[in-house]
């Protein structure tokens, strides 16, 4: 396993690592960027709209949703019917399974545009998802800053930067008690896509 660039605003702080493995490397550089211009082409990508704090809001990126035939995702208000799984995504799942030995049946897809793209701190703890789900989020394109927080201890804050082609799991009982994001980069940054295999119930 790659070793984790985690961090806090005191770097004594030690984030609980058995939450986390990272593989910067799952993909080639190469096959990365491919599969990410081939995705961000032919995908159907939409701006959804999701309650936030109230309100009704525009999500700062596109997103899709593919998965097996009746495994909707509920999440903000907004319910999201699977589209059937395409040859890519259906390959790329496959190598998670091999690579991993975790078998998924459904995967969402955020589109980040630019540095104004973001998703805001949030745990993926939908009831659909288990008690304790384990994701598997693989990033293509543009680096990206991936922040964690504590729900009930905002003094510290972790970050990773993900990498082209990367691997992240995410298990045990990290969306219980963290919260994660992608925050807006103020550099001039390039396109990004992630996808997230997640096993709905």
């Amino acid at each position: 396993m790659s070793q984790l660039n985690l961090f806090g605003s005191d770097k004594n702080l030690v984030f609980p690592q058995n939450l986390l493995e990272y593989y910067a490397a799952f993909l080639h550089e190469e096959q990365g960027r491919s599969l990410m211009h081939q995705l961000a082409e032919e995908v159907p990508w939409t701006q959804q709209t999701i309650r936030m704090y109230g309100k009704q809001l525009l999500t700062p990126r596109l997103t899709a949703w593919y998965g097996d035939k009746g495994k909707a995702y509920r999440f903000s208000g907004s319910t999201f019917e699977p589209l059937p799984w395409t040859a890519e995504l259906s390959n790329l799942k496959e190598k998670i399974a091999e690579f991993t030995g975790l078998n998924f049946n459904s995967v969402l897809l955020n589109y980040y545009r630019n540095g104004n793209d973001s998703v805001a701190w949030h745990s993926d703890n939908e009831e659909e998802l288990g008690n304790n789900p384990c994701i598997v989020s693989v990033s293509l394109g543009q680096p990206r800053q991936f922040d964690f927080r504590h729900k009930t201890d905002h003094s510290g804050k972790y970050s990773l930067r993900l990498e082209n082609g990367s691997l992240l799991i995410m298990k045990g009982d990290l969306q219980h008690h963290w919260e994660h994001r992608i925050p807006k980069s103020a550099k001039d940054t390039g396109e990004r896509i992630n996808l997230t295999f997640r096993t709905i119930m």
